[in-house]
């Protein structure tokens, strides 16, 4: 059995387990749905390109959730997320080929602090690139 993170005596510089997600143009479509933000840069490849983008985009607060559930699954209560911020430093752009643009996320412990909480780190990467940056949360232990 695993221990959770309560259990757990996190240290500076302790890693959560890494997550790497396949974004695709499906998931674009049904986030644009959800979230009732249809920008044409995130489907419609013809006007991405006219406006100077690679490719059609991942909508930069779907990467960030992303980010958040590397965070969440670690510590199996979102309830335990009681801060999260991050800039989008570069796109993540999704090919329309079935298989989609690989997103890895990584995370460490950053700070512990007296009041019971700690500062999450995360880590965005595409293509070997940073794609979130400043990207920490802070959670309640």
């Amino acid at each position: 059995m695993s221990e959770t993170v309560a259990e757990a005596e996190l240290k500076v510089g302790d890693e959560l387990p890494p997550l790497s997600v396949r974004v695709t143009r499906d998931q674009l479509v049904r986030y644009a749905g959800a979230s009732l933000d249809f920008n044409p840069i995130h489907w419609n490849e013809r006007f991405a390109t006219e406006v100077g983008l690679p490719g059609v985009i991942a909508h930069g607060m779907l990467t960030m959730a992303l980010g958040g559930r590397l965070v969440t699954g670690w510590l199996g209560d979102p309830g335990r997320l009681v801060e999260y911020g991050a800039r989008f430093t570069r796109p993540v752009v999704v090919p329309d080929d079935g298989s989609g643009a690989l997103v890895e996320f990584t995370g460490k412990v950053g700070e512990v602090r007296d009041d019971g909480t700690a500062r999450i780190d995360i880590t965005a990467k595409f293509e070997g690139r940073t794609v979130l940056g400043k990207a920490q949360a802070v959670v309640r232990l």
